[in-house]
């Protein structure tokens, strides 16, 4: 029971990032429409439509945007293990391909490994249908040892 009170925790945390009621306006432009598919303990699967105001000069989905949406989908899969906000302390994105405004795309956290204070998620971006790889996220994220609550996070952008 304990495990899923902390995993609803974390998708509400998640939700309430999309729609701008805990975050700051970047979040929520860049989470605005994040579809939470599926989630357990450790692992979080979302939709995406990639919004217009999302966009770089060309027309793709801007690489800071997905950036800000790796970090906060993965914040929330640590959330549902740790029951606790971590703080980036190691990300990296590799880029193997575009999306254009208004194309679907899925995204997969999974937690994939704990040391002491440290956890690790990696996130995977792909296109909804053929699953080409557009991202590939990985990063470390490390709390004090009381934890953080979630409204003691803000953005780091």
């Amino acid at each position: 029971m304990e495990e899923d009170a902390i995993l609803q925790k974390s998708l509400k945390w998640l939700r309430d990032l999309s729609k701008g009621n805990i975050s700051h306006e970047l979040e929520a432009l860049t989470l605005e429409g994040l579809q939470i598919v599926h989630a357990q303990k450790g692992s979080i699967h979302c939709n995406f439509v990639v919004p217009t105001r999302a966009s770089d000069p060309d027309g793709n989905w801007h690489v800071g945007a997905m950036a800000t949406l790796i970090d906060d989908v993965a914040a929330a899969a640590i959330y549902s293990v740790v029951d606790h906000v971590k703080l980036s302390l190691d990300f990296s994105i590799s880029f193997y391909s575009t999306a254009k405004i208004q194309e679907e795309v899925e995204i997969e956290a999974k937690v994939i490994g704990e040391k002491g204070r440290l956890t690790q998620v990696v996130v995977e971006v792909t296109r909804k249908g053929n699953r080409e790889l557009i991202a590939l996220g990985k990063q470390w994220m490390a709390s004090d040892k009381k934890g953080m609550k979630p409204s003691q996070v803000s953005s780091k952008l």
